[in-house]
């Protein structure tokens, strides 16, 4: 049994840091844009994401266990800047 529950552990750490790098590497990136690459996509506001995705990796480092939904809803976030906004951003780089 005690077997079973530091493998567990050991999954939940490795999710956790996987997620916590995800988030970095999102709010990192949201932040080597332009305000004006952001207009010119068509999506949300530099700041508005940098705030967002910050929040994010502020509540994945702490842990943030009070706060799960929050964190959750913060993590889809940075999925979502990820998957739509940041090639849509890069791709506005590449036609110059």
């Amino acid at each position: 049994m005690l077997g079973f529950l530091q493998f567990q552990n050991a999954i939940l750490l490795i999710v956790h840091l996987v997620l916590l790098v995800v988030a970095i590497f999102a709010f990192v990136s949201s932040l080597t844009f332009s305000s004006e690459a952001y207009r010119a996509a068509g999506k949300w506001s530099k700041a508005g994401w940098s705030i967002v995705l910050g929040i994010g990796c502020l509540l994945q480092f702490t842990g943030g266990a009070p706060m799960l939904i929050i964190q959750i809803a913060l993590i889809v976030a940075a999925f979502v800047y990820l998957a739509d906004v940041r090639p849509a951003l890069k791709g506005l780089i590449r036609r110059r």
